[in-house]
């Protein structure tokens, strides 16, 4: 069956990752984030007979989560099913552990992390990422003419004459 191939599939897919738990044959749980992570979450899925033309069950209910707040299983189950209804009819599970693991910043964005390092990251939150290739590039192309006229300053050697930038003091 259908179900029996994604089950081989996923076995194959995180054979030897630590983060993949296969809890029955149609019960599975994935840790998105390092083990230290506090920002790390497990979610499971589970499929009902009629999976993939019904969704599967998704659950944060996993002791792992318990300092995860409710609001925030929430929105990211919210999130997950948004997935599963793009996905219905397909073997999805693979997909909703990786869009989770892909979007693992953006479910947690929200989730206070008590640990010290909290404050200096925050300070960088709120300046919004501009994407590197966005960023106007301030560097001036020089022209050949600009190019030549600053090595003449620099005695071809790039050392500057001694004395060009003194300030004429002899009137």
């Amino acid at each position: 069956s259908g179900l029996q191939m994604e089950l081989e599939a996923l076995r194959s897919i995180y054979e030897g990752d630590l983060c993949f738990r296969e809890l029955s044959p149609v019960s599975f749980q994935y840790r998105i984030g390092e083990s230290g992570d506090p920002k790390a979450f497990l979610i499971e899925v589970s499929w009902p007979e009629t999976y993939p033309q019904t969704a599967p069950v998704i659950s944060m209910d996993a002791f792992f989560n318990n300092t995860i707040s409710s609001a925030i299983k929430q929105s990211i189950l919210d999130k997950l099913m948004v997935e599963v209804e793009a996905n219905l009819g397909t073997a999805m599970t693979y997909t909703l552990f990786e869009y989770a693991k892909d979007n693992k910043e953006l479910f947690m964005e929200n989730q206070p992390v008590n640990t010290v390092t909290s404050v200096s990251n925050s300070i960088a939150i709120g300046t919004p990422d501009v994407p590197a290739s966005k960023k106007k590039d301030k560097k001036e192309q020089l022209s050949k003419t600009q190019k030549r006229k600053l090595a003449d300053k620099t005695d071809n050697k790039g050392e500057l004459p001694r004395g060009w930038n003194w300030v004429d003091v002899i009137k």
